[in-house]
C-alpha cells in the first residue's frame, strides 16, 4: 500500500473507484469472472487475505464491461458479506458446539459436546449436567463423537463412564 492511501493514523483511507471500493471494514472489487464473459465481486474483509464472498457482478450498458460500483452498491455489498459471515459463524458454532437435553436414571441432564478443532491435536468434550446446572461429568473423547439422544441417554446410563472410541 503507497504512502499516499495511509491517513494521520496509519489506517487506509477510502477508496471509491470504479472497480474498488473500501470502507465499513471490507474492500469490495470488481474482477473478471474466470468462469465465463461477465464480472464478479470479491468482498474480501480488513486483514484477511481470502474473499469472504465472491459474487455475480452486473455488466454496464455496453455489455463487455462491469458496471461501475457505487455507493448504493456497496453498502448493499457489506450489508450482504456482514451476513454471510454472521451466518457462517453460527453454522461453525452449531457444529462444534452441540447439547441436548435427556431423561436418564439421574433425571433430566444436558449432555453437551464441545469439539477443538485444532490440525496437530484435535479433541472433544463431552460434559453433563443436572436441571441445576451442576457439572455430573466430564471426559474427553474423540472429535467424531456423535452426540444424539441414543448417546447421551447410553451415556449417562453407564453413570458417565467414558465412551469407547471407534
Amino acid at each position: 500500500m503507497t504512502d499516499s492511501l495511509l491517513t494521520e493514523h496509519n489506517k487506509p483511507s477510502a477508496i471509491q473507484e470504479a472497480r474498488l471500493w473500501q470502507g465499513d471494514g471490507w474492500t469490495a472489487r470488481v474482477i473478471k469472472n474466470e468462469d465465463d464473459d461477465g464480472w464478479a465481486v470479491a468482498m474480501i474483509k480488513d486483514g484477511e487475505a481470502e474473499p469472504a464472498l465472491v459474487g455475480p457482478w452486473t455488466m454496464g450498458r455496453d455489455k463487455k464491461n462491469p458496471k461501475p460500483l457505487d455507493g448504493t452498491a456497496f453498502i448493499t455489498l457489506v450489508k450482504t458479506a456482514n451476513e454471510f459471515v454472521r451466518r457462517h459463524e453460527q453454522q461453525l458454532h452449531a457444529s462444534l458446539h452441540q447439547s441436548i437435553e435427556v431423561s436418564a436414571a439421574h433425571g433430566r441432564v444436558s449432555v453437551a459436546l464441545d469439539i477443538v478443532p485444532d490440525d496437530d491435536n484435535p479433541q472433544a468434550i463431552l460434559s453433563a449436567r443436572d436441571d441445576s446446572g451442576n457439572l455430573l461429568a466430564e471426559v474427553r473423547v474423540l472429535p467424531s463423537f456423535k452426540l444424539n439422544r441414543a448417546s447421551a441417554v447410553a451415556w449417562a446410563d453407564s453413570n458417565f463412564a467414558k465412551p469407547p472410541e471407534r
